[in-house]
């Protein structure tokens, strides 16, 4: 008879990582966390009022839109892919609803529509890069001209909306109950997002089948998952997204422009993998998207409080951690060749 011993600290497990580490899904997103925590920390040792919830809160009311768009573009990553027509579809999306609204369309009608507008773009470039074996890049590339090229055509000027029930969503404060502290509803959208598309991804064969698509397409097609279907569907839920995202960002800026969301989709998947979300797919969480959308909105918020720093500097550091995240992924999560 032998006696088993208990794991001893640093001792590994059977993929040889020590039994304390988190796994590689895991870890990625802590390693942001860690981030947030530790610049927020900074953040209010500098600045006075640093600390102050509505602080924290404006975060998700700034970037309730680029949440949304992470969202989308997470699914994307996840299989492996790209979409750089996100933020076009962003603009499209504001576009015609400001377009649709001045022409006296209902407002109801216009939120119903929008988001299937996007969903359909979405459909048909994953039909395209799954069917016709287009690389992804090429084809969300030819995505983004159709779209902004789309907004041109509607209109070259901003349109302004001024819809009530438009005007009510941009100008309406959901306070925190028994405090002072607000919300724009918005952020709730944002949040159901995220709460809706950590659940599929968690607890779903359709979540279940976009890891695998990721982690290796060969192996899923002979385990008998639906692996053109997922890729097809992926772009459509960015599609979905990136046009709920344009509604979001109509009820921001209560206008309409078809130069509205110009890079963003830039900011989308530096987002997406600054909160841990790897670039050849297959690892990531919903929730890590969302914590590289508030890094990117704490370091916006830095500059901000600081008053005296060009703006370019967000897009400075932001490059810093996304080539940081980028190494530290590698480092951490080694694939078995």
């Amino acid at each position: 008879m032998t006696a088993t011993l208990p794991p001893t600290v640093g001792s590994t497990g059977p993929t040889g990582r020590p039994s304390w580490l988190p796994g590689p899904r895991l870890l990625p997103t802590l390693a942001t966390f860690v981030v947030f925590v530790v610049l927020f920390g900074a953040g209010s040792l500098r600045y006075d009022g640093f600390l102050a919830p509505q602080v924290f809160l404006n975060l998700f009311v700034d970037n309730a839109f680029l949440i949304v768009l992470a969202v989308g573009m997470t699914f994307v990553i996840l299989t492996g892919g790209i979409d750089l027509s996100v933020g076009s579809v962003v603009a499209l999306g504001g576009v015609v609803a400001a377009k649709l609204l001045a022409l006296g369309w209902s407002p109801v009608l216009v939120l119903v529509l929008v988001p299937v507008i996007g969903t359909l773009l979405g459909l048909a470039m994953g039909a395209a890069i799954q069917y016709l074996e287009i690389q992804p890049f090429v084809v969300t590339l030819a995505g983004m001209f159709l779209a902004r090229g789309l907004c041109y055509v509607i209109s070259v000027e901003a349109i302004p909306i001024r819809d009530p029930l438009f005007t009510a969503a941009a100008t309406t404060a959901v306070y925190l109950p028994g405090t002072d502290l607000f919300v724009s509803p918005s952020v709730l959208v944002a949040v159901l997002v995220v709460a809706v598309a950590a659940y599929v991804l968690a607890s779903t064969r359709f979540g279940r089948t976009v890891y695998a698509v990721g982690g290796n397409s060969h192996s899923a097609v002979l385990m008998g998952l639906s692996v053109a279907r997922t890729r097809v569907a992926v772009y459509a839920i960015s599609g979905f997204c990136s046009s709920l995202a344009g509604l979001l960002f109509a009820f921001y800026s209560l206008s309409g422009y078809s130069l509205a969301a110009v890079g963003t989709e830039l900011d989308a998947i530096a987002a997406t993998v600054i909160g841990g979300t790897l670039l050849s797919g297959g690892v990531g969480l919903v929730v890590g998207s969302l914590l590289g959308v508030l890094v990117l909105g704490l370091i916006q918020t830095f500059i901000s409080f600081e008053g005296t720093l060009s703006s370019w500097w967000t897009k400075i550091v932001i490059g810093a951690l996304l080539l940081v995240f980028v190494v530290v992924q590698r480092v951490i999560v080694r694939r078995p060749t």
